[in-house]
């Protein structure tokens, strides 16, 4: 007799296979853009403070590129179309070449087995959708701040949320310090879980003031893990346990 439960699983995670053999569209596609657009930021060092005259004039340069297209908190409440918009623009902005690979290794990482999953344009909707959801979240949690917050960060991080639901046992490769950066694999459920408890942990004790926007990873997380075990709660589950990267 046919094991309808087993037969199903298998089916399903053969399926997943051939679909990621097909490549991640949108994932590979919103890493060119993110870089693409670092590229040719003044925030790239590209051309250096020769291209914009003096140094003076390359911060002024990079603080009015964060202002015009990062989330200020304070002027997002305000309500004007313009900055309405920002969350949306932010998600494609990065402060640094360790800010956009960090975030870029993350989405490549988790990002090919969620698209398969949800499908292509559901995938775009909802890294979009849920990257505006968190860094609202942090606007709202710090909403007189006049500081400026850009990053993939809030959207990635759902990925990862979502990722935590769909692909409980997908096996992935990390690096931790504390073990001397030895390339080691575990279960994901137990990378995403320790990640998330160190974002929950670095929120507590943050404050309004430059740095990481831990509270929007950590929105962002749960936003995207509670999207997903809505969305399949009580469908097909992806039990995979080969390499997710």
């Amino acid at each position: 007799m046919i094991d309808v439960r087993r037969f199903a699983r298998w089916t399903t995670a053969a399926r997943a296979r051939e679909r990621t053999a097909g490549g991640a569209p949108v994932t590979y596609g919103l890493i060119a853009l993110c870089g693409a657009i670092f590229l040719i930021s003044p925030l790239s060092g590209f051309g250096g403070a020769s291209s914009y005259g003096s140094q003076d004039t390359l911060l002024a340069a990079q603080a009015g590129y964060f202002e015009r297209w990062g989330v200020i908190p304070a002027e997002l409440w305000e309500g004007s179309p313009r900055a309405l918009l920002t969350p949306f623009t932010a998600l494609f902005v990065h402060g640094s070449w360790l800010h956009l690979l960090g975030n870029l290794l993350f989405l490549y990482v988790f990002g090919a087995m969620a698209e398969e999953r949800m499908g292509r344009v559901h995938f775009a909707l909802f890294y979009v959708g849920c990257g505006y959801l968190a860094l609202v979240c942090y606007a709202a949690v710090h909403a007189d701040s006049g500081q400026t917050l850009v990053g993939a960060s809030g959207a990635i991080s759902a990925v990862l949320g979502a990722f935590l639901y769909l692909f409980p046992k997908a096996r992935v490769t990390s690096l931790f310090p504390f073990l001397f950066f030895l390339p080691l694999r575990f279960p994901a459920w137990i990378v995403l879980v320790f990640w998330f408890g160190l974002q929950w942990a670095a929120a507590q004790a943050a404050d309004a003031g430059p740095g990481v926007a831990y509270l929007a990873h950590v929105a962002g997380f749960a936003a995207g893990f509670l999207y997903a075990w809505g969305r399949y709660r009580g469908g097909a589950r992806a039990f995979r346990s080969d390499q997710a990267g």
